[in-house]
């Protein structure tokens, strides 16, 4: 072996000497990650995973939590008949069932536990809903993720300093603090169109589909010139980083986003609107 090589530091030597400089403070920590990142100790991933964890154990659900505004509730009183196709159209795995407001949250409804309904077994809603379990705002994530674990639970209700539902959070969006936006069988192929017709004259668009290709693919007529992209003509609209399931009206077109986390849009479903809508306004 060359000498020259054999005195290069190793792989576990390097990260030794970085660790050796005891970080005395958070900002100190993070400059470290960085080094090591910047020493090819870590790659950008494990330097992001780590990131987030830091900030899972500083922040809030409040910070994270879905709104009650935008929270997909069930009603006991609506039979199955009803809620079902609902269930289906916003492909949830749980839903919070309320009894006349959301206030009064009854329990869980697992889509799943729906199976039974087209089983033809006895159905009643009541017999199927599993306990929820409600959080206070100013919950610590990390201290969420470790009850979610132990508990085998996946959502949880946000109660304010009152008890009143001001939103919901479920251990995805805890998750995705740490390693970013978890995909599900609704999400794009990264290598896929940037516009999928949907066969029932609805597109699902990635949002950094440029606009002129989106207006030559939907007929749309958003201008270039204020937005360069479908996330951007979004994002202006509602003014803030739209969470999952918010939707949008943008000229004869409703949004409706698919896929975002803390950081960015990636989806949206867009709709036509009725034309008996656009005529009201």
């Amino acid at each position: 072996m060359d000498s020259s090589e054999s005195s290069k530091p190793g792989l576990l030597e390097r990260l030794s000497n970085l660790l050796l400089r005891e970080p005395e403070s958070r900002e100190q920590l993070i400059q470290l990650l960085h080094s090591s990142y910047e020493h090819n100790l870590l790659d950008a991933d494990a330097l992001s995973m780590m990131e987030g964890v830091i900030q899972v154990s500083e922040r809030q659900v409040r910070e994270i939590m879905i709104p009650r505004a935008q929270m997909d509730v069930i009603d006991i009183s609506e039979p199955p008949e009803q809620f079902i196709p609902f269930v289906v159209e916003t492909a949830h795995s749980r839903f919070p069932v309320i009894d006349g407001d959301k206030d009064n949250i009854i329990g869980i409804l697992l889509a799943k536990d729906l199976l039974r309904y087209y089983a033809g077994e006895e159905f009643d809603v009541r017999d199927m809903l599993r306990p929820a379990v409600f959080v206070p705002e100013s919950k610590r994530l990390n201290v969420l993720l470790r009850d979610f674990r132990s508990n085998r639970n996946h959502i949880a209700l946000v109660v304010d300093e009152y008890g009143g539902v001001s939103g919901m959070v479920t251990i995805e969006d805890v998750l995705e603090q740490i390693v970013g936006d978890i995909e599900d069988e609704y999400d794009f192929d990264e290598d896929g169109d940037n516009i999928i017709p949907d066969g029932a004259g609805n597109w699902r668009v990635k949002a950094d589909t440029e606009i002129a290709d989106f207006n030559a693919a939907t007929g749309g007529r958003f201008s270039e010139e204020d937005c360069d992209t479908v996330g951007g003509l979004v994002l202006k609209a509602a003014g803030h980083l739209p969470k999952r399931d918010e939707r949008f009206r943008i000229g004869e077109l409703e949004f409706v986003v698919l896929r975002a986390d803390s950081r960015r849009l990636y989806s949206l479903l867009v709709m036509p609107v009725p034309s008996a809508e656009t005529a009201d306004d």
